[in-house]
């Protein structure tokens, strides 16, 4: 019997909104597997996003450069100044955005250059780009004088030819970590279904890391749905890690109504991980790991073949996975 039902039912959940990240980047899969064997000057290209030139004054950031994609790859942004005029000043900054849209584009935080001013307007400086968004540009703004300067864009592009599968690797290796651990690993929007209200003062939700509670809702046999209120009819206790609850306040009780015949209590919330830098290293070297034995046995994974990872578990995975399992039953 789990804490939720009065019945021995499975768990019945549905994935709402999917996580919108990945533990790992395409690159970083690409420098464990060490799958690009081109030269260095076949990998890289660079582009220009602001051309090199005397630029006028403007005074706010509407010198736009050229978007670059940068999905999967590596990118380093080289600013190089040349000569600002009298008590000129440079400020450029790195944007970023899942389109080349114009509209689309926003700051990508620490990627402010160092002002140039004419103490510093020979030193080429440079960022490399760390996001996870598929097209960066620059944009600058040129204050009191005339200045001379560029932006370029180098991208280490590699090889791309297993892009695709190497990108379906990671999506694996994440699903089935989550099915280890019973958990969700970045911000994804599930729908939790009950057949009645617990006899307990309190429901549990799965997955861990529970970030918020939308909506908790009722439908009784009439098809009439009833969506209750936040801190008037539940409490949420998120729980950091563990696992995440809906509360009774002091007092108050859940519903009394005759069901509706098919999940007629749906909760619906948030949770999982934020970022990729939150996630713990033990999860991170997991996947590697899984990614790994999926590449390197692509073509043998078959039901009986005792040199795979479908016939045998991965015991450094199991270990690595083994204390941020969530042992809570629902």
């Amino acid at each position: 019997m789990d804490d939720n039902s009065a019945g021995d039912e499975l768990m019945k959940a549905s994935l709402y909104a999917a996580p919108t990240i990945e533990p790992i980047t395409l690159n970083q899969l690409k420098l464990h597997l060490r799958s690009d064997s081109q030269a260095l000057s076949e990998n890289i290209v660079l582009n220009t996003s602001i051309a090199a030139g005397s630029h006028p004054v403007v005074t706010a950031y509407t010198l736009k450069g050229a978007g670059v994609n940068v999905l999967g790859k590596r990118a380093v942004v080289f600013l190089q100044p040349v000569n600002n005029g009298t008590g000129g000043t440079v400020d450029v900054k790195i944007q970023e955005s899942d389109t080349d849209v114009d509209t689309a584009y926003a700051d990508w935080t620490g990627g402010a250059f160092t002002q140039v001013t004419e103490a510093n307007d020979t030193v080429i400086q440079e960022k490399e780009y760390t996001g996870v968004k598929g097209y960066i540009r620059v944009i600058a703004k040129t204050l009191v004088a005339d200045c001379e300067f560029g932006v370029s864009i180098m991208v280490d592009s590699g090889n791309t030819a297993e892009d695709n599968l190497l990108t379906d690797l990671i999506q694996a290796a994440r699903e089935l970590v989550e099915d280890i651990t019973g958990r969700a690993l970045f911000t994804q929007t599930w729908d939790y279904y009950l057949n009645e209200f617990p006899d307990k003062d309190y429901i549990k939700l799965p997955f861990g890391n529970l970030q918020s509670v939308s909506s908790v809702k009722y439908k009784d046999s009439d098809g009439v749905e009833t969506t209750l209120t936040e801190n008037t009819d539940y409490i949420v206790e998120t729980n950091g890690e563990g696992a995440g609850r809906i509360v009774l306040p002091y007092g108050e009780s859940w519903p009394t109504f005759t069901a509706w015949p098919s999940n007629p209590v749906t909760v619906r919330f948030v949770c999982g991980w934020t970022t990729a830098a939150n996630l713990p290293s033990k999860i991170r070297t997991a996947i590697k790991m899984i990614c790994t034995d999926l590449y390197e046995n692509r073509e043998g994974q078959t039901l009986g073949n005792p040199n795979t990872m479908a016939y045998q578990e991965n015991k450094i995975v199991q270990r690595l996975l083994y204390s941020l399992r969530l042992w809570d039953e629902y």
